[in-house]
């Protein structure tokens, strides 16, 4: 018995050495490891100006951000970027994309095949300018009838016309020194016109004159202001193509007027004869509107004085 037990005792100290040489082992297997893996400090500035200093054995920048569950959105970059590596005591700093540089990484997601100056030039930047204009306000001719006066009455010029002036504000925008849009901010009349006054003398005839008509007493012509509207939203307020009469807008033939000239009248403006068919809630007193096919065009025509008078 006595025999056995002690046959017990050295086993079981032979089991507690190796238990602790295992134990060693290890622990001198992670000293190891802990001495071939550098570790350096990194700091990490979000884009909301928080800043973290972190601890890492990773170099490159998107494992240091994996490894802290830092996810970027498709907005945002690093500096240095994701594919670079850095060294101890460097920083990764996350901040956002400007708008160009989001439009033109979608593109070339989508596979357009551009040049970056072509992604450039689409997505310039839009400048704003306030231009300050002075316009000439064209004086109107005006005839009185001398029907009852002397032959020598006749004809004569009672009294001269003279323009105004008006200043006009806008707001221009521009993209690539091109001009996009035109906004008027204000209109302030310096001088007024002075109308030119004419006596004439009618002639008796048996038959009404061939000659357009005036829509001023139905004698001489008329300057109006005219300008021009196109089917968007913008000029109508909704983009349906009809008119007020029912028909449908058409560039060269159709203008908007008021409701002094019923629909079907034909109006010579500037020389080219229109055909009221449409209304318009600022188009009264002598103002016509023409219609154009795009914004671009009633831009480009702007606000311009021209003769109108009626086509019989």
């Amino acid at each position: 018995m006595k025999h056995m037990k002690k046959e017990e005792k050295g086993t079981l100290s032979i089991m507690k050495i190796i238990c602790i040489s295992i134990i060693l082992i290890l622990i001198s297997g992670i000293g190891v490891m802990a001495v071939n893996t550098k570790l350096n400090d990194v700091k990490i500035e979000l884009q909301n100006g928080y800043e973290m200093t972190v601890l890492t054995s990773k170099t490159k920048v998107s494992e240091i951000l994996e490894e802290n569950n830092i996810l970027l959105t498709e907005n945002q970059k690093t500096t240095p970027n994701l594919e670079e590596e850095i060294k101890a005591g460097e920083s990764i700093k996350i901040t956002d994309k400007s708008y160009n540089e989001v439009q033109i990484a979608k593109i070339a997601e989508e596979g357009v095949e551009t040049s970056l100056n072509q992604l450039l030039e689409s997505y310039a930047p839009i400048t704003e300018k306030i231009v300050v204009e002075q316009v000439a306000i064209p004086y109107e001719t005006v005839t009185k009838n001398a029907t009852e006066a002397e032959d020598d009455a006749s004809n004569k010029v009672l009294q001269q016309g003279k323009d105004g002036l008006k200043e006009i504000t806008y707001k221009i925008k521009y993209q690539n020194d091109i001009e996009i849009e035109r906004t008027v901010l204000s209109e302030v009349v310096i001088t007024e016109p002075v109308n030119k006054i004419v006596q004439v003398k009618k002639k008796s005839t048996s038959r009404a004159s061939t000659l357009p008509r005036a829509t001023s007493s139905n004698e001489g012509t008329v300057t109006y202001k005219v300008t021009a509207y196109c089917p968007c939203s913008k000029c109508c307020g909704r983009a349906t193509g009809r008119t007020a009469s029912g028909t449908r807008a058409t560039a060269g033939r159709t203008v908007a007027a008021s409701s002094k000239f019923a629909f079907g009248t034909k109006l010579n403006i500037g020389g080219h004869v229109y055909t009221v068919e449409d209304r318009g809630g600022a188009i009264n007193g002598n103002r016509i509107d023409i219609f154009v096919n795009s914004h671009a065009e009633a831009l480009r025509w702007g606000v311009k004085y021209l003769t109108v008078s009626v086509v019989n």
